[in-house]
């Protein structure tokens, strides 16, 4: 029965890393803000459509990716600094509905413009399965792996070592502070933002040639990043991205020892128990603050 173990293991992470970078993106802009993203979904759809569209433009494959990544981001700045700023001063509440209503915008947008067909990206390098440890692995979930913890090593960096990273640190830890010491908190927002639409978009690049993509993929995509970015604990970077990992191996595990028709519900069942033990989530602290 567990002989299939290892390859539940390997497509569980491969997804789960997906999950993971959405999980960052969610938790970047709550720790600059402090609110709940919604669309940030349809940044992973927007990753996974413009490479698409772009490569049906003629793009080789590397340009496709980076131009969607980078309109992506361009659309994440635009979102706040055109709908989110105007409004900041209202209720968190107000702010989540409205960032639901983006979502709801930009996955009509990208029907109207594509129609509601699914398409695919073709796989980085080739589709011929490698033999890991009685697993077949794509070459492409070793991509997706790769490439993630590759921005997981980036962000740590650019948090630990730039500027504009300390300062972004700087007002997830007290607004007001950061402001009197100089930092821009509302260009910081932007950037977190921007950000968030990067992360989103690059997971949505590296997917689309396993699982394929849709005008509508963001909606269950957005939910998953935004249950692991709790499973991991709101607010801690590190837990969005295990926890993105581990949402995605047990949906995975569920899905071949009790069944595909439950998949989605399993993930969300285990997550349900573990917040009824630990409401801060499995690597959150013992009250809700923002890191």
């Amino acid at each position: 029965m567990l002989s299939g173990a290892p390859q539940y293991l390997v497509s569980g992470l491969t997804v789960g890393a997906t999950y993971g970078l959405t999980a960052l993106g969610f938790t970047m802009i709550f720790n600059t803000t402090g609110i709940i993203n919604f669309a940030q979904g349809e940044f992973v759809m927007l990753g996974g459509m413009l490479s698409v569209v772009l490569m049906k433009a003629g793009a080789p494959l590397p340009l496709a990716i980076a131009l969607a990544v980078a309109v992506a981001a361009l659309a994440g700045a635009l979102i706040e600094r055109a709908v989110i700023r105007p409004v900041g001063r209202s209720a968190p509440v107000n702010l989540v509905i409205i960032t639901i209503g983006v979502s709801i915008l930009v996955r009509g947008a990208v029907m109207l413009a594509f129609g509601k067909d699914t398409f695919s990206l073709p796989a980085f390098s080739g589709t011929k399965p490698l033999s890991i440890l009685g697993a077949a692995v794509q070459p492409q979930s070793i991509w997706v792996l790769a490439i993630t913890l590759a921005l997981l090593a980036a962000l740590k960096l650019f948090f630990s070592r730039t500027i504009h990273g300390k300062a972004m640190l700087a007002c997830a830890c007290e607004r007001k502070a950061a402001s009197l010491m100089g930092i821009s908190v509302e260009r910081m927002a932007m950037f977190s933002f921007a950000l968030s639409g990067f992360l989103g978009a690059v997971g949505g690049a590296i997917l689309t040639p396993i699982t394929l993509t849709s005008y509508d993929v963001g909606v269950m995509l957005g939910l998953k990043g935004f249950a692991a970015c709790i499973l991991g604990g709101l607010g801690n970077p590190f837990g969005a991205a295990a926890g993105g990992l581990i949402l995605g191996v047990l949906e995975s595990l569920g899905a071949g020892f009790i069944s595909s028709a439950y998949k989605d519900a399993f993930a969300f069942i285990v997550l349900l128990a573990l917040l009824f033990v630990k409401p801060t989530g499995l690597f959150g602290g013992p009250k809700s603050d923002r890191v």
